[in-house]
């Protein structure tokens, strides 16, 4: 009898022991879907940024994404110097975009961004994603 108790001790600890594992294994998982989640497809912000168009290139080397830069200007001297000013690096999104970007180079131009918390590989260097643009005068 005394063989028997100890067998379903035994059995009743690894079935505790299984059920805890399989509870650490899910919570890690979920905790890490959710921080996946959080540092690279959440929308930290969005707005729009206005400035000059100065950059607009194809580059990568395995995954080629199209990044450009905006110089924002806060004082300008005459309509085309700007004299305190900082760029705003950013991955273009919408493909169907890429002949507009090209063409308004050394323009004026307001676009539509959104701010991810890190940029991932494939998607482009900056964690500003801009999903459309226009000309302003």
């Amino acid at each position: 009898m005394n063989k028997f108790t100890e067998s379903n001790a035994w059995k009743g600890t690894v079935r505790g022991t299984k059920k805890v594992l399989k509870w650490t294994v899910f919570l890690i998982v979920v905790t890490g879907l959710i921080f996946v989640y959080f540092q690279y497809f959440y929308t930290y912000s969005e707005g729009y940024r206005s400035g000059l168009l100065q950059k607009f290139s194809h580059k990568g080397t395995i995954f080629k994404t199209y990044e450009g830069e905006i110089i924002l200007s806060s004082i300008s001297s005459t309509k085309d110097v700007a004299l305190a000013s900082e760029k705003f690096f950013f991955t273009l999104v919408n493909k169907d975009l890429i002949r507009s970007f090209d063409t308004l180079q050394g323009e004026n131009v307001s676009v539509h961004y959104k701010q991810k918390n890190s940029p991932l590989f494939f998607r482009g260097d900056s964690e500003y994603l801009v999903d459309s643009i226009k000309l302003t005068r």
